[in-house]
């Protein structure tokens, strides 16, 4: 979510303190992306160490594509307490409290924000047809859309799909590589965290933010992305939750079946489900929930 400003070169006493705090909220921002990097890595590697020789382990090992489960299961269990205790309460005060018009406005911002990322993806993909869409959405929406905060484009039929540079490499003929479940950010892997990370640092936001001391307006963009998606998904998580067996398997399963929606280009939409603070499109969510209880 951070552009490549080196905070880590910023001397904090020496800078006003409204500078110092964004400064020191960008360099979270960054330990948070490194950390899923690093994260990816180390998957990786090990994911070629611990193969199992027996025939009937590696089928079973190679049909969770999860060597790393034991902490896989402690990062999640440390996203379900994060979600529980924080950014679930949150999103459910934004729920009640604001008008589902003026979510759905803000959703609609958002999406709009992200529409360089989308465009460059849709060209690196070489779907012109898409990248006309995206580019014809977002004049639309900003001119007719007061902004953004209207989807005039998606009422005529154009209608939002994202993009992202993990979808890209997929596209590039890339394997996805062993599942990972990262602090916060929730389930990914290797292919998926080095397209976040890339996604991060070109995104035109995020360089304007840093280059004009305003990193803070990046870190609230996360967050308000966050609750609001959380807030679209607390019954149907829930739900999920009651029924499912081994929720971690369920949020694994539910995860590929998204990112391959997203990569043959279904309608995924946003495409990290998770206690977490990182998943989007209700309909496309509890379709597939519907298809995992089943």
């Amino acid at each position: 979510m951070i552009n490549r400003t080196n905070v880590n070169s910023v001397d904090l006493d020496q800078t006003p303190s409204g500078e110092g705090s964004g400064a020191q909220r960008g360099f979270a921002m960054r330990v948070i992306l490194r950390t899923a990097f690093a994260l990816a890595a180390v998957a990786s590697v090990t994911a070629c160490a611990g193969v199992p020789s027996d025939p009937d382990a590696r089928a079973s090992y190679n049909e969770a594509n999860d060597p790393i489960e034991p902490f896989n299961r402690g990062v999640y269990s440390f996203n379900k307490a994060l979600d529980n205790g924080f950014i679930k309460p949150v999103a459910k005060t934004y729920r009640d409290n604001l008008p589902q018009t003026l979510r759905d406005s803000i959703r609609n911002f958002l999406h709009n924000l992200r529409t360089p990322i989308i465009l460059a993806n849709n060209i690196l993909q070489g779907d012109q047809a898409a990248a006309q869409v995206t580019l014809s959405r977002f004049v639309t929406n900003t001119i007719i859309g007061f902004g953004g905060f209207g989807d005039p484009a998606g009422d005529l039929g154009a209608k939002f799909r994202d993009e992202d540079f993990g979808q890209t490499l997929a596209v590039w003929g890339f394997g996805e590589g062993p599942y990972i479940m990262l602090p916060v950010l929730g389930p990914s892997n290797p292919r998926d965290a080095i397209g976040l990370l890339v996604d991060s640092f070109v995104d035109p936001f995020n360089a304007w933010a840093d280059n004009t001391d305003h990193v803070e307006a990046t870190v609230s963009r996360f967050g308000v992305h966050g609750v609001d998606l959380r807030s679209r998904h607390i019954k149907s998580l829930d739900d999920m939750e009651k029924s499912s067996l081994d929720f971690y398997t369920t949020i694994r399963s539910l995860y590929r079946q998204l990112r391959t929606d997203a990569i043959t280009n279904g309608d995924a939409g946003d495409s990290i489900p998770s206690p977490s603070i990182s998943f989007d499109d209700g309909d496309k969510f509890l379709d597939q929930s519907a298809q995992l209880k089943n």
